[in-house]
């Protein structure tokens, strides 16, 4: 693993190099085999419709309910699977650790609180406007400021040019779990140089599930013990956080954070895909359109990255 700098500047300078992790063992070097990208679009997938689930199940457990279901069943399978060590570490890696879980919950917190008020699609749309800031502001290059605008012009699209009929506090959450979703990349970035293999994210999510157990109980109660509840946030939890913040991880290794936070903005299309065929949710003419301009500015940053990839390998 690498030693993290201590004094980064911008959101890129905390991502993690290009030279895959020596202390990474076969099931994170399997699933490393996909590429970054492949493993950031196959969390991206995981967590969408991990998402539509979750809306099916709000009614029954309330939005911050459903997350501590989410985040406790998420905690429980990373700790036994991942068993981090919990001796060996500085103040310094437990700070980022606690930071991340902190950032981890405040986001799922948000996300759900929006999703209960407003429309999925339009959710996952105004939240990706935090990565999308974060690439703009830690980018070095200026092809990446034109595919970010590129890719904040579908994300306006795709919520139909405006979000004057929704609800506010939703519209505020969405974006809070934006600011979080941001937050997130920098800290995954971070914990994933700073703790081998998924040990970090095991730590953060107990961190998280601690977090949100009381703000369920607050809200659900018993609603939290019923077993079809607990199964279907089970569900949840597989979908929306063992796999995709896997994969995520282990993709910021290998990713520079500015090109991660624009792949992000695959995000409301892959959400649109998942509510058409979990919800029900059709989608609109501009709606397509703007999901041709996310994948396009998505490849683009693809693209940019690869070429940049090679010039450094014949430099």
């Amino acid at each position: 693993m690498n030693t993290p700098s201590t004094t980064p500047s911008t959101p890129a300078q905390v991502a993690p190099s290009t030279a895959p992790s020596p202390s990474a063992g076969g099931g994170p070097s399997r699933l490393g085999s996909l590429g970054p990208v492949g493993l950031v679009l196959a969390g991206g997938i995981s967590v969408q419709f991990g998402g539509a689930l979750a809306v099916t199940l709000i009614p029954r457990a309330g939005a911050l309910g459903v997350v501590t279901l989410r985040l406790v069943a998420a905690a429980v399978v990373l700790l036994v699977v991942c068993r981090p060590r919990l001796r060996g570490h500085s103040r310094a890696d437990w700070g980022t650790v606690v930071a991340f879980g902190i950032a981890m919950g405040a986001m799922n917190g948000l996300f759900y609180e929006a999703v209960a008020r407003i429309p999925l699609g339009p959710a996952v749309t105004l939240e990706v406007l935090g990565p999308l800031a974060l690439s703009v502001l830690a980018s070095r290059r200026a092809v990446n400021l034109l595919w970010a605008g590129l890719a904040l012009a579908g994300v306006f699209l795709l919520g139909g040019g405006g979000f004057g009929d929704l609800d506010p506090v939703g519209v505020a959450c969405a974006l809070g779990a934006g600011a979080m979703w941001a937050t997130y990349i920098v800290f995954s970035a971070r914990t994933g140089r700073r703790f081998p293999q998924a040990d970090g994210l095991a730590l953060a999510m107990a961190v998280a599930a601690v977090l949100s157990v009381p703000l369920g109980i607050a809200e659900s109660g018993t609603k939290l013990l019923v077993p079809a509840t607990i199964g279907l946030g089970a569900g949840v939890a597989m979908l929306s956080s063992v796999l995709p913040y896997t994969l995520e991880l282990l993709a910021l290794r290998r990713l520079p954070a500015s090109t991660f936070a624009v792949l992000m903005s695959l995000e409301p299309a892959i959400a649109s895909t998942a509510g058409f065929l979990v919800l029900g949710q059709s989608l609109t003419a501009l709606q397509t359109l703007a999901i041709a301009l996310v994948i396009a500015a998505s490849m683009g940053a693809v693209r940019t990255q690869v070429g940049r990839g090679r010039a450094g390998k014949t430099a």
